[in-house]
């Protein structure tokens, strides 16, 4: 059975597991929060204060979980986060939320973003 994006039961595994990891936890989110301009190792190393060999070992883990494309510039490598993946994973947790009924979000969960 397909869910969003064509998301499945295995990649969803996958996608967890991938993201049960504390340094790859950061490490998604610091792409997220790069947007599709992406990061370079060097620059997520720096910012995240991790070994770049450490570094390289999450984000291979994260791209084989299809949460990361990996584009060659030159000499570089860019990684961004995969929001289509990422949308497709949110969407197959939520695909049915509260039995299709209306959920409601309290003001203790509230982004005030």
């Amino acid at each position: 059975m397909l869910y969003y994006g064509s998301m499945n039961e295995a990649q969803t595994v996958s996608a967890l597991s991938a993201l049960a990891h504390t340094q790859r936890l950061r490490v998604f989110r610091a792409l997220v929060i790069a947007g599709l301009e992406g990061q370079t190792p060097s620059v997520l190393a720096e910012q995240l204060e991790v070994a770049r060999n450490t570094l390289s070992f999450h984000l291979k883990e994260l791209a084989h979980a299809g949460l990361v494309t990996i584009e060659q510039q030159g000499r570089n490598h860019i990684y961004r986060a995969d929001f289509s993946q990422m949308n497709g994973l949110l969407g197959y947790l939520t695909e049915h939320c509260c039995q299709d009924g209306v959920c409601e979000v309290s003001q203790s969960s509230h982004c005030n973003c």
